[in-house]
């Protein structure tokens, strides 16, 4: 979930910071603050960060250097114990804003249609792992729908177990999104790694398409290829959707999150990262180690603002170190992650034409 009424408040003011029109330091950080909610809304819980994948476009694979961890059973409870969902007025109002400010209706099927639609519903269930790693998914979702609070994760097919996937939609997942990059196994080993594969992916998610309408399970099930700027990616994506064709799937390409470390940096589709970073103001992050970090692209946790173990959502959220981190955030501070390694723009860069990394 991300905060839909900050988005809400803060659109035209952002647009505006998008634009050039900014207002002093002070001012803006004070409206920012005027449109916080008090009460912290949260975008992911990472259950686990293992993952048996060896990704080409990972950082994970790379670059992450913490402890694999998967979340404690009570550490979880206890941060979906302080979660709610929004009431139905307010997603009303919000598809509303959507339809007028970015065109898009409910029923379409797109890339930014997922993001606006789906993602603002749902607790999203993965950070840097894979959650058919995690034993206790089963559960996990069982609560979260207890409690009225909409699921989703991202992980590779491969991965897939028929018996455990059809408990998570018994319990009432709502969204599983397999991630597919080629319907050549050998390109797809090339990319995420000799685990991966399409042929066997295909039948599984084929078998479960058709257990989900035998027992009228009500979880979507998406498929994503990633926009990678292969020489053949339009041909594979054309022969994905082909193997698909009247299916029951939501299915769609999706553009690369992260590039700042490529060398082939091609851009994105995505209204998520071509709009201003909300991110220290809308939502937060949970991490496998019971970590609040700054937000789910911090995939070594290096900006850690509370420990979720010790500390409720609200002190964290409403507390110093998150304020400070703002702070950091909108001045560009030198150093930190989020002005030197990603690609989303921050506000401070709009105020006296700042960019990345300045002093």
């Amino acid at each position: 979930m991300y905060d839909i009424e900050f988005y809400m408040k803060s659109y035209d003011f952002l647009k505006n910071a998008q634009e050039g029109k900014i207002q002093d330091r002070d001012t803006s950080l004070a409206l920012l603050e005027s449109y916080r909610s008090r009460e912290p809304v949260v975008y992911n819980i990472e259950t686990t960060n293992a993952c048996n994948m060896v990704c080409t476009m990972c950082p994970r694979t790379t670059m992450m250097t913490r402890p694999i961890k998967t979340i404690d059973r009570k550490v979880f409870d206890n941060v979906v114990s302080q979660l709610n969902p929004f009431p139905e007025s307010t997603w009303a109002q919000w598809e509303r804003f959507v339809v007028e400010k970015y065109g898009i209706r409910p029923d379409d099927m797109s890339e930014n249609h997922f993001f606006l639609y789906v993602i603002p519903k749902v607790i999203q269930l993965h950070g840097y792992g894979d959650p058919l790693l995690d034993m206790g998914m089963a559960q996990h979702v069982k609560l979260l729908t207890s409690r009225g609070l909409q699921t989703y994760f991202s992980c590779n097919p491969a991965n897939i177990n028929i018996e455990k996937t059809l408990q998570m939609f018994e319990n009432g997942l709502s969204y599983i999104k397999y991630s597919i990059e080629s319907v050549d196994d050998e390109e797809h080993k090339a990319i995420r790694g000799d685990a991966s594969n399409f042929s066997e992916a295909y039948e599984r998610i084929i078998r479960l398409l058709e257990l989900k309408k035998t027992n009228g399970f009500q979880t979507q099930i998406i498929i994503t290829m990633l926009d990678l700027n292969r020489k053949n990616q339009t041909e594979d994506y054309r022969k994905l959707r082909a193997a698909f064709a009247g299916k029951d799937v939501y299915i769609y390409l999706k553009s690369e999150d992260q590039q700042w470390y490529r060398t082939d940096f091609h851009g994105t589709k995505s209204v998520h990262w071509s709009e201003i970073c909300k991110h220290p103001w809308m939502s937060m992050t949970i991490k496998s180690n019971g970590e609040a970090a700054m937000c789910m692209e911090d995939f070594n946790n290096e900006i850690v603002l509370g420990d979720v173990k010790k500390e409720s959502l609200s002190a964290i959220w409403n507390g110093e170190r998150y304020q400070t981190f703002r702070e950091n955030h909108f001045d560009l501070t030198p150093c930190l992650k989020c002005t030197e390694r990603c690609d989303m723009a921050m506000i401070g860069e709009r105020l006296e034409g700042r960019t990345h990394g300045d002093e």
